[in-house]
């Protein structure tokens, strides 16, 4: 197909039906949305315009800001100061956990070299904000467990492209025979400086939203306002270098702190975002490649199995130490199984920088992230019906 236009129609009336047809056996909508993805992709039907499939990273970017600025919201000083918290040992321990177990299986089990295994756990510590955030959104979760695991998939990207930068710097130190501390120390600063400028900006752009929000007369203009700065916040974070998903949380958590009116800005966005959403998820599907499945050797086996066991157990420890409630200690960490762009991205710096194993470390996460976004939404449901925040009849 080549008429552009023609096929987005297809994509967005195609996707609304798939996920009316898979509710009918109680599966999320996104799941719909990646199943038809894939099989209207290149792999398969191949009916998906090629230069919409060239755009699917400037959806992305727009998507995951904007999902991002979204969750941002959870972190008033009143959610902080009752769940604060526990968010934060529940993120660093189920991103730690995930490190530790992958890299340790890899390195003792599979006997991989040390610079790969740390690469693979460091992957292994992300998450996938956009798959959750759906899920929740879909069956109107509410309640104390849905507020703590939006804490924790907001803030558990951060601690991974720390762990990332840092586990970069070692790996590539070992695999250069270079082992330097300064060219360490160098890049472990470069990521610190990410996320403080990241913070600058998104904090900038949200003092800048409340002073013009005082002309805003219409919902049509909070709309557009809204809008453009969040668009503005992604493309400056894309200019200097900066992270999307940290500047645009900022945002939104400076926001929510500033204005007291900050719900009128997060209402608006829910006016459009419903189509961006399906069409980030289907190219997310239709940009797979299947053939790849058949490639899920041992090593993907066993970054699948220690990844989930390593959130899990993370999250169960988290939750014990900060005194959660039952309902998070024993299902918190299926909702974190979903992985998606921060991992695919991380994977993509690996494939450069690492020319011999690269591919093989790049495909082995494309094809994992296939599996993990199959059934990871699925896992989130169950945890959030087990926690009662969701009711399904």
């Amino acid at each position: 197909m080549s008429n552009n236009i023609l096929g987005l129609g297809f994509i967005l009336i195609a996707g609304l039906l798939s996920a009316k047809i898979i509710k009918k056996i109680k599966f999320p909508a996104v799941t719909a949305y990646l199943l038809l993805g894939i099989l209207i992709g290149p792999s398969i039907l191949n009916l998906v315009p090629q230069d919409i499939l060239k755009s699917s990273g400037l959806i992305s970017n727009i998507v995951l800001g904007i999902i991002a600025f979204g969750i941002g919201q959870n972190f008033s000083r009143f959610h902080l100061r009752r769940i604060g918290k526990a968010v934060i040992w529940i993120s660093v321990l189920e991103a730690c956990g995930a490190l530790a177990l992958v890299t340790s299986a890899f390195y003792f089990l599979l006997r991989q070299p040390f610079y790969i295994s740390l690469i693979f756990g460091a992957i292994s510590s992300a998450t996938a904000p956009a798959a959750t955030v759906m899920v929740i959104r879909e069956y109107r979760a509410r309640g104390n467990f849905t507020d703590t695991l939006l804490g924790v998939v907001a803030i558990d990207d951060a601690w991974c492209l720390i762990i990332f930068a840092v586990s970069l710097a070692i790996s590539q130190a070992i695999y250069a025979h270079t082992v330097a501390a300064s060219f360490m120390i160098k890049v472990f600063f470069n990521s610190l400086l990410s996320i403080f400028g990241s913070f600058i900006l998104g904090a900038s752009i949200a003092v800048l939203l409340s002073i013009i929000y005082r002309f805003v007369r219409t919902q049509a203009d909070l709309l557009i306002l809204t809008l453009g700065l969040v668009f503005l916040n992604i493309g400056i974070a894309i200019w200097l270098n900066l992270s999307v998903l940290l500047a645009s949380m900022f945002l939104g958590a400076a926001l929510v702190n500033l204005n007291r009116y900050y719900f009128k800005f997060f209402d608006s966005l829910k006016m459009v975002d419903s189509p961006l959403f399906l069409l980030f998820f289907v190219l997310a599907g239709a940009n797979l490649e299947v053939g790849i499945l058949n490639k899920l050797s041992l090593i993907g086996l066993s970054y699948l199995i220690f990844r989930v066991t390593g959130k899990m157990l993370g999250a169960n420890l988290g939750a014990k130490i900060s005194k959660s409630t039952n309902s998070v200690r024993k299902y918190l960490g299926y909702a974190l199984i979903p992985q998606a762009g921060v991992a695919l991205g991380c994977a993509l710096i690996v494939k450069g920088d690492f020319p011999q194993v690269g591919n093989m470390i790049f495909t082995t996460i494309v094809a994992t992230t296939v599996v993990y976004e199959l059934i990871g939404p699925l896992c989130t449901k169950y945890a959030l019906k087990k926690a009662e925040d969701i009711i399904i009849h």
